[in-house]
């Protein structure tokens, strides 16, 4: 009788034990999940406040003070993975005239999987990190805008990329061979920059020249190869060996044809003395 007891006030602790666990796991991913969404709300709060809006489509739409659940999933050029869940999968903002930098604010956006932004205004450089602001996108569009500067290395963490349109930009330097590791790329165009230098080598990918047209210096993959330039180190190495070899010619000639007009004065000098000499002799 007292084994049963016990056996029941263990069996009680046990169920007790196990519901605070359930109970606390549930709060702890209630308050996670909150958490996440409260995450693209300021995501997209960032994103209202990095832009100009000229034309009210961002002002009109982006109205942050309804809290009702599932509220920004009908913001203009917004899609959720669930109308009524605040968890951005998409952002489409192109032709809207918006002006201003690359938003950075879009890393609260943990899961976007598309950012189009094409066709608007925006300035600056794309950010350095934008691997890691972005990390499961799988389409980004930043064409036709006016954004300056290099082509990240970083982006070629992006791993999930199929589509990456970068054309008709200001972007300049080389475009980055660590792109090459963006295994599932289909799409991917840079035309009408400012590049230079090697192209990637896609190997999964027939990349066309179109998507390199209008660019200052690129060579290589369908471009056609790549004209090295000399070594400037080695021509000049060259140069100074012509140089001095010439020099040390000219230098020697001249040594040589003073010594022999010395050697011809000298000879002359001491024919004349013999003369003179024999000449009192005779006498």
């Amino acid at each position: 009788m007292i084994l049963h007891k016990s056996l029941l006030e263990m069996a009680f602790k046990i169920s007790a034990l196990v519901l605070l666990h359930l109970i606390l796991h549930s709060f702890l991913a209630s308050f996670s999940l909150s958490d996440a969404l409260a995450d693209d709300i300021r995501c997209l709060r960032a994103i209202k406040d990095t832009f100009e809006d000229p034309f009210g489509y961002l002002n009109s739409s982006w109205n942050f003070d309804n809290k009702t659940e599932g509220f920004i999933c009908k913001f203009v050029g917004v899609e959720c993975w669930h109308p009524e869940e605040n968890k951005v999968i998409n952002i489409h903002l192109s032709d809207m005239g918006l002006k201003g930098n690359f938003p950075r604010g879009i890393r609260y956006c943990t899961s976007l999987t598309g950012l189009d932004l094409s066709n608007n205004r925006l300035q600056g450089t794309i950010p350095s990190g934008i691997g890691t602001m972005l990390p499961f996108v799988t389409t980004l569009d930043l064409s036709n805008n006016e954004l300056s500067g290099e082509i990240p290395k970083s982006l070629a963490n992006c791993s999930y990329l199929n589509l990456l349109k970068l054309d008709h930009n200001r972007l300049t330097g080389n475009l980055p061979h660590e792109l090459r590791l963006l295994s599932r790329i289909k799409q991917f165009t840079v035309a009408s920059n400012l590049l230079s230098g090697q192209v990637p080598d896609f190997h999964r990918v027939d990349i066309t020249s179109d998507s390199y047209a209008n660019n200052t210096q690129l060579c290589g993959g369908p471009l056609g190869p790549c004209l090295h330039k000399p070594d400037r180190s080695k021509s000049d190495n060259n140069s100074f060996k012509t140089g001095f070899g010439t020099g040390f010619l000219v230098s020697a000639t001249a040594v040589f044809l003073s010594l022999s007009m010395s050697c011809l004065q000298v000879k002359m000098m001491a024919k004349r003395m013999l003369l003179s000499v024999v000449g009192k002799l005779n006498r």
